[in-house]
């Protein structure tokens, strides 16, 4: 979906296709016909803009395969479909029963982060539209914190400076500009905006910027002003943003909300939960733990990573932190510039709600996600944008 901006800009909104499994090229061929074009058609759109997530093995092919990588292009455009943006965070496996600790690897000192991001850079060079010149891959925030030394940083600093280079050399080979962002999450190196200021800084380069999650932002209790304006000032470039919305528990000392909270702590993903105390934030790894015991101060709200429908936030005692939301967009594209050209939304854990919550039919999930790309064109159309065809 394309908007229009009042400076005459085009914003794009999109959907990220990790909430479909794939790990193969006809894996992805499949996810189009049988759920992007299906949104697509429910929202009575010609065009659809989807966040492509391609895994390892599917990447490799079209990149080694120009064939196969004309194929998936025309096939885009066959069923009204186009892509600008793509999530580079997950490597493989994130259709697994478990991927908790997983998704964080390979890592930016492991060598197959960069030839993997090299690979969806060259992907998506050829899959923009005609008339699109930028595109932009979000990835991993350097690293997952406890197996990160001053070695690694270094392997990760030299990974990223490199893949600048590639991406200027791929500009000037195709006219396409594309910029990778990293995208700050709980328990990672860079777990905020602020942990991401020294590390782009020393890159110091437009190509490599950062990938605004607004349920990261929220569940780490930033707020989106600030957190924006540090940026800004900083002349870190917001190379994309993803509309997403965590889990709220205004008084999670009382046991109806911790029980209401024990409904969403499952097995498949890592659901960081975390607190602000007067002493600073606190946290765990997974929200199972913060239950159990005093892993974790209850005297204040707890905010738990875990993607919400954006349309639906959970029944009392819970909700969303869908206001954190509506602050950032607010300041991402509701000002005389837009700070980022690209958004995407990002539920991806539809079959990790609780049962009852759970889509039930494909035609289920088409809806949810229609629903969430309405509500997010309805705060971009209050915010004095204008949805093109």
């Amino acid at each position: 979906m394309r908007f229009r901006h009042p400076d005459g800009s085009t914003v794009h909104l999109a959907y990220c296709t990790n909430v479909h499994p794939a790990e193969t090229l006809d894996g992805v061929l499949a996810q189009l016909r049988d759920h992007c074009e299906p949104v697509r058609r429910r929202l009575g759109r010609d065009r659809l803009g989807i966040g492509l997530w391609l895994a390892r093995d599917a990447a490799h092919a079209l990149v080694t395969d120009p064939s196969a990588l004309r194929g998936l292009r025309t096939e885009l455009e066959h069923r009204g479909l186009e892509v600008v943006t793509l999530n580079g965070f997950p490597y493989e496996g994130f259709g697994a029963e478990e991927v908790k600790y997983r998704v964080y690897r390979p890592d930016w000192a492991d060598p197959e982060r960069l030839a993997h991001t090299t690979d969806l850079a060259r992907v998506l060079a050829q899959l923009l539209p005609d008339d699109v010149t930028e595109g932009s891959i979000s990835t991993l925030p350097l690293a997952w914190r406890t197996a990160y030394d001053q070695e690694r940083a270094t392997a990760a600093h030299t990974a990223l400076t490199t893949l600048a280079e590639r991406l200027d050399a791929l500009h000037e080979l195709t006219g396409r500009s594309l910029r990778i962002g990293l995208e700050p999450e709980p328990g990672c190196t860079v777990e905020t905006t602020r942990d991401a200021l020294a590390p782009l800084t020393a890159i110091g380069h437009d190509r490599i910027g950062i990938c605004v999650d607004t349920c990261h932002l929220a569940t780490s209790f930033e707020d989106p002003h600030t957190a924006l304006d540090a940026l800004a000032q900083a002349r870190v470039p917001i190379v994309k943003s993803q509309l997403s919305a965590a889990l709220h528990a205004e008084h999670p000392h009382l046991p109806e909300v911790r029980a209401a909270l024990a409904a969403f702590d499952e097995p498949r993903f890592l659901h960081q939960t975390r607190t602000l105390t007067a002493a600073g934030l606190r946290g765990t790894d997974d929200l199972g733990e913060a239950l159990a015991g005093d892993a974790l101060p209850d005297a204040s709200p707890w905010r738990a990573h875990f993607h919400v429908p954006l349309h639906a936030a959970p029944a009392a005692p819970l909700t969303s932190t869908l206001p954190v939301l509506r602050a950032a967009l607010a300041r991402l594209v509701g000002g005389p510039h837009p700070l980022t050209h690209h958004l995407e939304v990002e539920t991806y854990t539809w079959q990790a709600l609780p049962p009852e919550l759970r889509p039930r039919a494909r035609a289920q999930l088409v809806d949810g996600i229609a629903a969430e790309l309405t509500l997010a064109r309805d705060l971009l159309t209050d915010l004095g944008l204008k949805e093109l065809p």
